[in-house]
């Protein structure tokens, strides 16, 4: 399992399926290629400071580590969001929560509308 690092690839990501939990939420999109399955995790500055971001983007750091790659879907790409709940949600709770994203995300089907130029410019803004 690889990370996620470039900007192109969470865009790529947050334009496809999603499923929210109370920790998190869980994007996911599947790619053309026969590469491995990669993650990328990421926390907005609205979930406080420096070390509660860092905090939160350990344990969905760690979620991932401890859960079984049989429920990921290979050649796919994954975003884990973190919210603030992540800090004080109970763990054995969070992986059951992402085990359950990760069903949803298999039911449903990629999003589609913006194009893929309008989100890399920033969109029409007129």
């Amino acid at each position: 399992m690889d990370r996620l690092r470039q900007r192109a690839d969470f865009v790529a990501v947050a334009n496809g399926a999603r499923a929210s939990s109370p920790a998190f939420v869980l994007q996911g999109r599947a790619r053309d290629d026969d590469g491995p399955i990669r993650v990328g995790f990421t926390v907005t500055k609205k979930n406080g400071t420096a070390t509660e971001r860092n905090r939160i983007r350990r344990r969905l750091r760690a979620l991932i580590q401890r859960l079984d790659v049989i429920p990921m879907r290979p050649h796919h790409d994954y975003v884990l969001v973190g919210r603030r709940d992540a800090l004080t949600r109970d763990f054995a709770a969070m992986l059951d929560d992402l085990r359950t994203a990760l069903r949803r995300l298999d039911r449903q089907p990629a999003k589609s509308g913006r194009s893929q130029n309008n989100i890399k410019s920033g969109g029409n803004r007129n």
